[in-house]
């Protein structure tokens, strides 16, 4: 693969790249040229120990000796402007080149799968699996994604110019990319970037998943029309719903995206049942065919709800279907058969929506409800009430004041938004909105806050059709989450809820925010623990429990190489369904084409069927094993933890790294953090900008930091063997330490060398100099490498040249924040070059943020 990759990437890029120099706009071959000549600088600068400054102004002084600071300034913006191009180019190149570096049928494939199972006689075990299976990728709406909509349209049609080697196409999109604003001038709304997501529903994963299904049906000799298990691959989709710390999430804003969705499903099943009836024209057939097309047409746009619902259509094309076999031979039956497939498993809602709320949030409305309705002397008995007691006191109330009589506007809207839940279920059917999660929930009762909140609003006198989620964020409310699930389950009124929600349990953990507040090891090491306890509870008190990671891109978020953790999991953790949030730049370089969205979900799906189907001693923890990965985790999590409580560490991220400006890029409508005070608190700061920023400074310390601790650690205790021994000895291990050897490959700490000589932050950077080189060297001692990643040679290449390209870009951001520090003030020009400058940076990434 590493031969392929340079012929089919890394050569066909020299060569397109080469293009731009032609392209007829101003000042462009001269931008081109002087390019290469930063760059060469930039390299040897750092490998001489160079500072950014004296790298920029020394190619100044080469190239530009005589222009003024404006201009050359000016040229650092176009130069940026054309850096962003190239990381456009390199991305479409290497989407173009997909199937020729993975290898889309080997391993990890369903086809290599079912090849795997027939020869082992496991296919009945693996069709009795499939049956009740589940994959749930779900689409969010947080800001990573820098590309506007239009610049995704040109890589799409690039992507395929390039496929085709058409150089006239590939010149035509260059130019226009050259003539193609790549910043928003504004925030996206809330209901704007579900319509942006909704591109992804219609023209991707509308058709990989029907084709991921129907090919493994096929092969597995079950008709599609009978498939019971529409939930094997679906979509669940935040935009909209997501209101933890976005005040622009409305109650209209639901309902809006609600029927966005439904229009953007119910035009795609138009399209279709239009061409699957242009075959169907036989007698008794075409007549159905017909009613189904203008009842579809009808409901979209006629207003007028011929179908309520996908059982409808289905009854329809099913009466069509028995016509078919009966008098018709089965003629074009596949079409009709792939056509029932994609109703069944998209409904008329398309991805199911979930609402979502920070429990603070929640606690403050209660505590407004319970001061309106009974005084602020109740309110006070309430707030100093045993959990127990604060429970029964909201489970009292028969019914909630009208949103207007609450004085807090904030609060109306958090009624209005649960009212809103019913106007989706009764327009996209009960699976278009279906669950409640709840941000930063640490107890019992922000889960009964919940539950009560909605069984008054929606169901006071029927049952709720609502699942209520608990999110479980940091190191602390993983360990107590077990306790807080034994409390629910055996809480009458709870349990009862369950029972009638068929005694199925999410239960959403948070990698980001876990590694935001206690390290890499720690944070995936309590998590896994937390989901082996969380089983052992369920299955205590005989429910099912459903676990839904947040992920984000980077390996410090949850990211890197999820097939193999998924698949890492063992027989102590339920596994009946894997969910998992993607987000920005994920879903684009993931699951943005379809033969990547394909790939990347069957990879997912065999993960988590091969757990089951396959158990090894691989994916399965000893007593010694787990006791060493605990014993590293508490080092890990130590180091941590001083690091964070280093008194530079929040003024660090605040004056020194782009971490402000991740709130004037535009690029999403959520605020830089959840709280209004100017103040920042680490507590509040989102865990997005937060990883952002130190990918931005290549210095990716959640990525890593502990890691090169704890290792060397063991080695001072003797067990240095048994660390090599866990290495080659359990997939869980192994993928956590080559995620975190992503973060390591994607860092270049001689960009901010600089700033050991600060006064202020000469010490802090040591210390985080100090603990990259311990993780770069400990990690090679444990995998036996001599160089990281050397065993994925497609990653280390692309990661490779992916930090070429942007070097300059680093460089003269770095540039930037040097000469704002050593002059103590805050520069306009300099400020917007660091801004421009992070675009390409977090571009190239593909999973930065």
């Amino acid at each position: 693969m590493s031969n392929t990759y340079q012929t089919e990437v890394a050569k066909r890029f020299t060569i397109y790249n080469s293009l731009f120099l032609d392209l007829p706009f101003d000042d462009i071959y001269r931008t081109g040229t002087l390019l290469p000549i930063l760059s060469s600088e930039c390299k040897k600068g750092f490998a001489e120990g160079k500072t950014p400054k004296e790298i920029v102004h020394s190619f100044f002084d080469g190239m530009l000796a005589s222009t003024s600071s404006k201009e050359k300034h000016n040229l650092l913006f176009k130069l940026v402007q054309y850096v962003e191009r190239q990381v456009v180019l390199f991305d479409s190149i290497e989407d173009a080149a997909f199937e020729k570096i993975n290898d889309v049928k080997g391993k990890g494939s369903m086809n290599a799968l079912i090849s795997r199972v027939e020869t082992d006689k496991k296919k009945a075990e693996l069709i009795e699996k499939l049956k009740t299976f589940s994959i749930r990728l779900t689409l969010t709406a947080h800001p990573t994604q820098f590309y506007p909509g239009n610049v995704l349209s040109i890589i799409t049609d690039l992507e395929k110019s390039i496929r085709n080697n058409d150089l006239g196409s590939i010149d035509l999109l260059l130019r226009q990319l050259g003539k193609t604003a790549f910043i928003n001038k504004e925030k996206p709304s809330p209901f704007e970037e579900a319509v942006s997501l909704c591109w992804f529903l219609e023209h991707v994963f509308y058709h990989s998943i029907p084709d991921i299904l129907a090919r493994v049906l096929r092969r597995l000799d079950i008709p599609l029309h009978e498939w019971d298990n529409p939930d094997l691959l679906k979509v669940g989709f935040w935009p909209g719903g997501d209101r933890d710390g976005n005040p622009f999430v409305t109650h209209q804003i639901t309902k809006d995206v609600a029927d966005k969705l439904q229009e953007t499903i119910l035009k795609c099943l138009y399209r279709d049942v239009r061409k699957v009836r242009r075959r169907l024209t036989f007698t008794g057939v075409e007549a159905l065919m017909l009613e189904a097309e203008n009842g579809i047409y009808q409901t979209l746009y006629g207003g007028e709800k011929v179908f309520k619902n996908k059982e409808d259509l289905i009854n329809v094309l099913l009466k069509a279907r028995e016509i078919i076999i009966e008098s018709h031979d089965g003629l074009f039956l596949d079409l009709l058969d792939e056509f029932i497939l994609k109703v069944n498993v998209f409904g008329f809602y398309f991805a199911s929506m979930d609402m979502r709320q920070d429990s603070r949030k929640h606690e403050a409305l209660w505590e407004e409800i319970i001061e309106l309705t009974q005084g602020t002397e109740a309110l006070e008995q309430y707030k100093s009430g045993t959990e127990e007691e604060q429970i029964n006191t909201i489970l009292s109330f028969k019914e909630l004041p009208a949103p207007k009589q609450l004085k807090d506007e904030f609060h109306q809207e958090m009624l209005e938004s649960i009212a809103s839940i019913s106007y989706v279920q009764d327009n996209n059917g009960s699976e278009g909105l279906h669950r409640y999660i709840i941000s930063n929930c640490q107890s019992a009762l922000h889960m009964m806050q919940v539950y009560q909140l909605n069984k008054l609003t929606l169901a006071p006198k029927g049952d709720l059709n609502l699942d209520i989620v608990p999110l479980f964020e940091t190191i602390d409310d993983l360990a107590a989450a077990p306790a807080v699930m034994e409390q629910l389950y055996t809480h009458e009124v709870y349990a009862a809820h369950l029972k009638l929600r068929g005694q199925k349990q999410t239960i959403m953990l948070g990698f980001s925010d876990g590694t935001k507040d206690g390290g890499y090891i720690r944070a995936n090491w309590s998590i896994l623990r937390a989901k082996e306890e969380l089983s052992k509870m369920a299955k205590k008190y005989e429910a099912s429990v459903v676990f839904f990671d947040g992920r984000g891109g980077p390996p410090a978020r949850g990211g890197g190489n999820m097939h193999n953790f998924y698949a890492s999991l063992g027989d102590q953790v339920n596994n009946e369904e894997i969910q998992v949030t993607i987000q920005g730049q994920t879903i684009s370089a993931n699951y943005g084409k379809q033969v990547s969205c394909t790939y990347n979900l069957e990879q997912l799906l065999s993960a988590g069927l091969e757990n089951h189907l396959y158990p090894t001693p691989e994916n399965r923890l000893t007593d010694t094993q787990r006791a060493l990965i605990d014993e590293m985790a508490d080092v890990s999590y130590q180091a941590y933890k001083e690091f964070k409580s280093h008194p530079q560490f929040v003024p660090y991220l605040e004056k020194v790294t782009p971490l402000k400006f991740f709130g004037l890029t535009n690029i999403g409508s959520r605020p830089l953090k959840r709280s209004k005070g100017e103040a920042m608190k680490f507590e509040d700061l989102r865990a997005i900008p937060f990883v952002g920023s130190w990918a931005q400074m290549k210095q990716n310390i959640p990525g890593f930091y502990g890691v090169g601790k704890a290792i060397a650690e063991m080695e001072k205790r003797g067990k240095m063997d048994q660390v090599k021994q866990l290495y080659q000895d359990s997939l869980f291990f192994r993928s956590l330490m080559g995620n975190s050897m992503q973060s390591l490959a994607k860092s270049y700490y001689p960009a901010t060398a600089y700033l050991k000589e600060d006064k202020t932050y000469g010490e802090f950077w040591e210390v985080m100099y100090e603990e990259y080189q311990r993780s770069f060297q400990k990690i090679l001692d444990i995998s036996g490498m001599n160089s990281l990643l050397e065993d994925n040679e497609v990653s280390k290449s692309s990661i490779a040249i992916r930090e070429k390209i942007v070097l300059p870009l680093i460089t003269i951001q770095q540039y930037a924040i040097q000469e704002m520090l050593d002059s103590g003030k805050e520069n306009t020009v300099l400020q917007k070059l660091i801004l421009r400058t992070m675009f390409g940076i977090i571009n190239a990434a593909r999973n930065a943020a």
